[in-house]
């Protein structure tokens, strides 16, 4: 099927061929169908002309806007007209503006971005003519650019935080090497300490032995015994800090565990004059499990809690008290241990579980900064976390959290 040919109507003027001048109103015709929103205005800046398009971006007829004594400042969001006034006023003088946004309001109660450009217009003699305004819709570039900037923002965004992730993983892998190269250096020394130390307590007890029990400073034997415990305790956690001894798990009670290190701790508590309370009430019963057991590897879960419980002590005050408190779910043993002591300074709160790092250094005997160490490398051996709240002079906040269920090849 072929289109019907249409002719010209006998009344229509003839179309311009190419090279003819072409009549007035061609170009009347040309800029009433112009997509975009023209005027023509007088050089005082008064309106001579509007074509259609207004109406698809105002709202208002180009008859109305024809009739205004303030056009176009009406159909211009009441922010932006002060600031267009002012443009009006150099169109008037003979300047030349393109893209500038403004947002036009229109007569339904929406609005819509527009860029506005201008330009001065003379005759072939060059006398002034007015000016030209072209007026066109950028809305949805508007809202492109707006998504775009979102984007950029949300991307900026992410750049931090990756950057922050690596910063922390670089400051984790840092730490990990100072660990690394401690522990080899912890473990060498233990090694080394312990055989002489064997031979100085054998030594003591053959001296003990042969010398009568009223001798002279007969009582400071107890006094070296004790101090070699000491440092055989010392050397056990720096050797400890690198090769923690990875024992089997078991399934066990954690309830009595935890009535295990209260009992082992109730020493250092009577001489502080410091209560222990035990809080078991949040512990669960899943498949397999009793409320209270887990599957773990009990002695070194037992030597965290003792060394939380005894730093716990130790920070608080003649009449205070330590609380223990446990709680199961169906993966989860948590395990918090809270004092009412003096608490941690925020600048060391990030130090706590440094090696060599400590803040008892006002008690002799004390402060080798190994406990929390040994405590933090045996948590994350049983793949947990350890974590600590405190606010200086009202108390810290220790919390472990474990799996319930330790896989004996983990």
């Amino acid at each position: 099927m072929t289109l019907k040919e249409t002719k010209p109507h006998p009344l229509d003027p003839p179309l311009p061929r190419r090279g003819q001048l072409i009549p007035a109103e061609y170009f009347r015709a040309i800029a009433d169908c112009t997509y975009d929103w023209e005027a023509w205005h007088d050089a005082q800046g008064e309106l001579l002309w509007v074509n259609p398009a207004v109406e698809r971006f105002t709202g208002y007829s180009a008859a109305e806007c024809l009739q205004m004594d303030d056009y176009p400042l009406p159909l211009f969001d009441p922010q932006d007209q002060a600031r267009l006034a002012g443009y009006l006023k150099e169109m008037a003088e003979g300047s030349t503006g393109n893209h500038i946004e403004f947002k036009v309001a229109r007569r339904d109660g929406a609005s819509r971005w527009v860029a506005v450009s201008w330009q001065p217009m003379t005759d072939q003699a060059g006398r002034s003519l007015g000016f030209r305004v072209s007026i066109r819709d950028i809305e949805d570039r508007r809202a492109m650019r707006e998504q775009l900037r979102l984007h950029n923002e949300h991307l900026e965004q992410l750049v931090q935080e990756r950057t922050a992730q690596v910063a922390e993983l670089e400051k984790h892998r840092a730490k990990m090497q100072q660990l690394a190269a401690l522990g080899e250096l912890a473990a060498g020394v233990a090694h080394e300490i312990n055989n002489p130390l064997a031979g100085i307590r054998n030594a003591l007890l053959l001296i003990k032995r042969r010398l009568p029990a009223d001798i002279g400073h007969a009582d400071k034997f107890e006094m070296i015994d004790r101090e070699i415990d000491r440092i055989s305790g010392i050397t056990h956690q720096m050797y400890q800090l690198y090769r923690p001894s990875r024992q089997a798990a078991t399934q066990f009670s954690i309830r009595r565990t935890i009535e295990v290190v209260v009992s082992l701790a109730r020493p250092l508590a009577r001489k502080m004059n410091v209560a222990t309370k035990v809080d078991c009430a949040g512990l669960q019963a899943v498949a397999g499990l009793a409320p209270d057991e887990v599957v773990l590897r009990e002695g070194e879960l037992k030597q965290v809690l003792l060394n939380l419980v005894h730093n716990a002590i130790q920070a608080s005050q003649p009449g205070q008290s330590v609380v223990i408190n446990a709680e199961t779910d169906a993966d989860w043993l948590t395990v918090t241990v809270t004092d009412q002591g003096c608490g941690i300074a925020d600048e060391h709160i990030d130090q706590i579980f440094d090696p060599f790092f400590s803040t008892k250094t006002e008690t002799v005997g004390q402060g080798m900064g190994l406990g929390l160490s040994v405590t933090h490398s045996l948590a994350e051996a049983m793949k947990g976390t350890i974590d600590v709240v405190s606010t200086p002079g009202q108390g810290s906040r220790f919390r472990v959290r474990l799996p319930r269920r330790l896989d004996g090849k983990t």
